[in-house]
């Protein structure tokens, strides 16, 4: 997976990343929690660290789907900064 820096800030993310608008908001209702964490976690599997956020979402719901993914593995290394994954 090719990465990027983002800023000045020197946060590497993937190239690719996954919007999470759908997960919570805008296409129906908000999808089995289970799922989507699911998802997110075959995402990283998959070379996926940078998830495009919003409380507008929600509120919060995706940034807490986020969450529990990094709470439920302990290889997963959360950055607060712009929300992303470093494995």
């Amino acid at each position: 997976m090719q990465k990027r820096k983002l800023g000045r800030s020197g946060l590497e993310v993937s190239a690719l990343g996954l919007g999470c608008m759908g997960m919570s908001f805008s296409y129906g209702p908000p999808k089995d929690k289970q799922e989507m964490i699911a998802l997110l976690r075959t995402a990283v599997e998959r070379g996926i660290t940078f998830f495009d956020t919003a409380e507008v979402y929600g509120p919060y719901i995706n940034e807490a789907l986020v969450g529990e993914l990094v709470r439920s593995d302990v290889k997963y290394r959360f950055s607060t900064d712009m929300a992303s994954l470093k494995t």
